[in-house]
């Protein structure tokens, strides 16, 4: 396979997409600032194509003639172009003197016509106020003990800007298009789409907030989740952390039937996830539960539970919420370990508490 990855490559890419003609500017893309998020790899290449949404019809055959030129560069084996629509001019925050107070063009709003991914039976999210609780660690453990059940599982990674389930599913490969859906990868039972398949691992993402949207609608809707003879029992949302662009894209256009709020034990992760289960019902989404993780370290001389990021916070918010605590997931070296090698504790036939806890949560909620 021939290289193509260096700077002179990129700038090669760059004329050749400038032959590509703007219709709103009449410049070439590269020139018109439309090519976002250019990835060069070994045999692929692939850009973003924001334009405004009431252009986005007509921007189709442009996309097709890019992926087209793209295939034509030495040493690329396969293009693609990911055609994004831009949220209208004027969405901004007010500020009233040390406050800010929200937009109401950018307000949640409680779902009314939403949609279903097609052929799935049910979709639930997977979420947190605040990052580096483990709320992907929870997500991949939960759809693979969900697949050991007997169902038939999809895992979206919805999480852009930091993708982790192709590392932690041990995936590395690139969705096909066929019949004009996305084949999702597939690992350890589960069915797989990421935005990490599509740039290098470590490549930020560089995206505003319509952008990072568009793409997660598309993983939503052009990804071929099942049939009609074959249809998925069930779909996990990886969520990304916070409570931004991508949350309300998701929670005000697919029909998502609950949620599952990961935390860890200590108050200042708990007063993210009190912020992140507010945002999810003032849409009118079910909480199905909580689901403590790191909840403590077992001594390894006596097994007693040392509670290191403190003690019975999750079952405190829980009883708040008014929703159960679906498991408490204990710290394992184990658990991060199989996270870092690509094959998730659950599905590793692992009989540790951690894994029995992962087991009885997708029990809970199946």
């Amino acid at each position: 396979m021939t290289s193509f990855h260096t700077s002179a490559d990129r700038d090669a890419a760059l004329r050749a997409l400038d032959a590509v003609i703007d219709p709103r500017t009449g410049q070439g893309l590269a020139t018109a600032g439309l090519v976002q998020g250019l990835v060069i790899r070994e045999g692929r290449a692939g850009f973003m194509l924001e334009v405004p949404a009431a252009d986005a019809a007509a921007y189709a055959p442009v996309r097709a003639e890019a992926e087209a030129v793209l295939a034509g560069l030495p040493g690329v084996e396969r293009a693609q172009v990911v055609l994004t629509a831009s949220a209208p001019e004027g969405v901004t925050r007010q500020r009233k003197g040390a406050r800010v107070s929200e937009d109401p063009k950018a307000a949640l709003k409680p779902r009314k016509e939403v949609t279903r991914p097609a052929h799935v039976k049910r979709v639930i999210a997977v979420a947190s106020g605040k990052g580096g609780v483990g709320k992907s660690t929870v997500s991949v453990n939960l759809a693979c003990a969900f697949a050991g059940l007997g169902l038939r599982v999809g895992l979206l990674d919805a999480d852009v800007y930091g993708p982790s389930a192709p590392r932690m599913m041990g995936v590395d490969g690139e969705p096909v298009f066929v019949d004009g859906k996305l084949q999702p990868l597939t690992a350890h039972g589960v069915v797989l789409m990421s935005i990490g398949f599509l740039v290098d691992e470590g490549a930020p993402m560089i995206w505003r907030g319509p952008m990072a949207s568009s793409a997660v609608r598309q993983m939503v809707n052009d990804v071929r989740w099942g049939t009609e003879a074959e249809p998925l029992d069930l779909l996990v949302i990886d969520m990304p952390p916070g409570t931004g662009d991508i949350h309300l894209t998701l929670m005000e256009n697919f029909a998502v039937d609950g949620v599952v709020i990961v935390s860890t034990p200590q108050e200042i992760a708990l007063i993210d996830a009190r912020r992140a289960a507010a945002m999810f019902r003032k849409t009118g989404a079910t909480i199905l539960g909580v689901i403590e993780n790191m909840a403590f370290f077992a001594d390894p001389s006596t097994g007693r539970p040392i509670p290191i990021f403190g003690t019975g916070g999750a079952k405190a918010e829980a009883a708040i919420l008014g929703v159960p605590v679906l498991a408490e997931i204990p710290i394992e070296i184990a658990l991060r370990q199989s996270g870092d090698d690509g094959k998730p504790l659950v599905a590793t036939g692992s009989d540790s508490a951690a894994a029995k806890a992962f087991r009885a949560a997708a029990k809970a909620l199946s």
